[in-house]
């Protein structure tokens, strides 16, 4: 193997040759990037149930999008909707990727998600107590269990290598990516399909409301997501999937693949400070962005931008910002935070905003970040806003930052 097809501690360049998502900007890469560059809000009013009782009636949805085609009649009815999400993303990304001709024992699906089938969970529930137990569904469980996703991809293409899920909020899809990566180098896989997806209901959307963490803008929707505007309220709930194929460079070339770019660093660790707040400013975000230049061989100064987790809230907007001053110092490179224009995907968002982030490499454009009008105070950023920003070709880093303490971050390289 040659020096280049190594990085800078001798292990494999690990590549993404295939992408695929469903979100509420669009359901395949094309409608998405072109959403994302126009910098426009996609929330709308719930549409998929009953909202009327709830104090918050909007959120992200994924419209245009029927699972039939990838499942069939009869097993669409058998899978909830995040795994209806999920799995057609990763058929999109395995398609993308074009003819593997991988050992499948060497093939693996790492799959993120933030609670799993709540759509199936909360159904079954209303029957049990409207109807009794005798009417529960018997696939209750295999449809509401987080693994779910992992679990069909792999049957479905017969990937009998590991398969599992990764479960850390909203940091959940940066995760998979990162430890999808880390298969190949350890030498467990050859190919991994990873990513996140995520589907929210009545009593999700009611949760997060009572918690104080979205925003009440019902007359408003589109405004309502505002990532480090000084009028930001809370964030949008949204649904959707992302996922990837990896799989080492060597390997990517040897089979003519295209590539899309490369997962060059990962960090992740823990806040160990409280269940939802994030640690005083940004201690752990700004480790855990260390962790994954330090991962990388980079330094801050050769990043050059930075794909915010972004959420539109108080505290975390605010600790995400010290975070990037404490590692990127006056220098800090240009920010975007894609949530503005998504809704917040949970388990699903840090692996949408990685396909994003490999989109602006490959263009060479930042998309804005929506609704941003006046940046917040103690916000000492560069956040683009008001239309996209032409940039370098340099790495980026992309972040995601989770309820319980979880921290992910990726450093994401254009390749050739």
């Amino acid at each position: 193997m040659s020096e280049e097809l190594l990085d800078h501690r001798g292990r494999p360049r690990i590549v993404v040759t295939g992408m695929g998502v469903k979100c509420p900007a669009g359901t395949d890469l094309d409608a998405v990037w072109a959403t994302m560059r126009a910098g426009r809000s996609v929330a709308s009013p719930i549409e998929f149930f009953d909202a009327s009782p709830l104090e918050v009636r909007f959120a992200g949805q994924v419209r245009d999008f029927d699972p039939v085609p990838y499942f069939g009649p009869k097993d669409v009815r058998r899978q909830d909707r995040v795994t209806h999400l999920g799995f057609a993303a990763a058929a999109d990304a395995i398609a993308h990727a074009g003819e593997l001709g991988a050992d499948p024992e060497r093939c693996a699906v790492v799959a993120a998600t933030g609670v799993g089938g709540l759509t199936t969970l909360e159904e079954n529930c209303h029957i049990f107590y409207e109807k009794g137990p005798s009417r529960v569904s018997p696939f209750f469980v295999p449809m509401m269990m987080p693994n779910a996703t992992a679990g069909v991809i792999s049957m479905h293409y017969g990937f009998t290598g590991p398969a599992f899920c990764v479960s850390t909020a909203c940091a959940a899809g940066t995760n998979a990516i990162g430890e999808g990566a880390r298969l190949i180098r350890d030498g467990t896989s050859d190919v991994v399909v990873a990513g996140g997806t995520e589907a929210f209901t009545a009593v999700t959307v009611a949760a997060f409301a009572r918690m104080g963490a979205l925003s009440k803008r019902n007359d408003d929707p589109t405004a309502a997501s505002r990532p480090f505007d000084v009028d930001r309220d809370g964030f949008v709930i949204a649904e959707g999937a992302a996922f990837f194929v990896l799989e080492p460079l060597a390997r990517a070339l040897a089979r003519g693949a295209e590539i899309h770019g490369e997962i060059a660093g990962y960090g992740r660790n823990a806040d160990a400070y409280h269940i939802t707040a994030p640690s005083p400013g940004g201690a752990g975000a700004a480790r855990c962005m260390q962790l994954a230049l330090e991962d990388a061989g980079l330094e801050p100064a050769e990043i050059g931008h930075i794909n915010a987790h972004g959420t539109s809230t108080e505290l975390n907007d605010a600790a995400e910002a010290e975070a990037i001053r404490k590692v990127f110092g006056d220098a800090a490179p240009p920010v975007t935070a894609p949530k503005g224009v998504l809704g917040h995907m949970i388990g699903g968002a840090g692996a949408a905003e990685a396909v994003i982030s490999l989109l602006a490499l490959r263009d060479r454009i930042l998309p804005p970040t929506a609704n941003l009008t006046t940046i917040g105070p103690g916000i000492d950023l560069d956040v683009v806003h008001g239309e996209e920003r032409a940039i370098s070709d340099r790495p980026a880093i992309s972040n995601s930052f989770g309820f319980g303490g979880h921290n992910a971050s990726l450093v994401l390289r254009r390749v050739g």
